[in-house]
């Protein structure tokens, strides 16, 4: 879709990046020339994963794994350092650490809530800041890319931490980017629908039932593929937009406009039912 080299010189910063979107998208750069870091709690999913992104690397492009928290500030003071010391900078971050599950409100847990914002919204804040420090003291123009969803600025029954934490990182984009506008920093957000990745999909899905009725809310009648996001993150980091900031671009096959909140229609399925479902879905112990 690109030329090969459209991300070439660019070391670019990928949390999440051991599996699904994140690694699909450190793939993409690196055969678009960027050297990556791919960043995670897992270090056996970042190790394996590391094979297919330098499989992929074309025109200079490399990869390299970090294990790191994104919810600790520590930990991401030295991931960034780590990404600077082995590609003497970072050029672009991509906020894709994310988590979610399914729950009625009422019976949220203060756990529950704080595991899912302190990775979604702490965990943005925390790389954004890192990485926009270091393009300030470097006086570098720089990108920084959030994954998002459309219930960030509709939000959704059934998911309401997911639902806080991404309106708070949408707040967050557009915030960066008037304030490090200046600085050439420019600060973007992508809004995916529905694509099946592993782990995260399943969870989301409560049976055959709710994939039937999730296809059904899309007007372009399919769920997306990693590689369409892929190729509009390549697109956002690149020199190919570089007036854009401070914007939110949606990918969800008309999905938001055909009805608003990802997880709302949950609510025509008798409760019990629902509740059966969510147990099932649990993990065995």
């Amino acid at each position: 879709m690109f030329d090969s080299r459209v991300l070439a010189g660019r070391s670019i910063l990928v949390t999440g990046g051991g599996s699904g979107l994140g690694l699909a998208m450190a793939t993409a750069f690196a055969a678009h020339g960027a050297r990556v870091t791919i960043a995670g709690r897992s270090r056996e999913r970042l190790e394996a994963a590391l094979p297919q992104i330098a499989e992929a690397a074309h025109e200079g492009g490399e990869a390299q794994f970090y294990s790191a928290d994104v919810r600790d500030p520590e930990q991401v003071e030295k991931l960034v350092a780590h990404a600077v010391g082995r590609f003497g900078k970072v050029d672009a971050l991509v906020n894709n650490a994310a988590g979610n599950f399914l729950v009625f409100s009422e019976e949220l847990t203060p756990n529950g809530f704080d595991a899912v914002v302190r990775t979604v919204l702490y965990g943005s804040v925390n790389c954004s800041l890192a990485v926009g420090r270091h393009l300030l003291a470097r006086q570098a123009p720089g990108s920084i890319l959030s994954i998002v969803t459309s219930y960030a600025w509709t939000g959704t029954a059934f998911a309401l931490p997911s639902a806080c934490a991404k309106a708070g990182v949408l707040a967050m984009t557009r915030s960066l980017a008037v304030e490090w506008g200046h600085a050439g920093i420019r600060v973007n957000a992508v809004a995916p629908g529905p694509i099946p990745t592993e782990g995260a999909f399943s969870r989301l899905m409560a049976g055959p039932a709710a994939r039937k009725n999730a296809l059904e809310k899309i007007p372009l009648g399919r769920f997306g593929a990693t590689e369409e996001i892929a190729h509009l993150a390549i697109f956002l980091l690149s020199d190919l937009c570089p007036y854009q900031t401070g914007d939110c671009v949606t990918m969800d096959g008309g999905e938001w406009l055909a009805g608003a909140g990802e997880f709302s229609d949950y609510r025509k399925v008798p409760r019990e039912q629902f509740r059966a479902a969510l147990a099932a879905m649990k993990p065995k112990k």
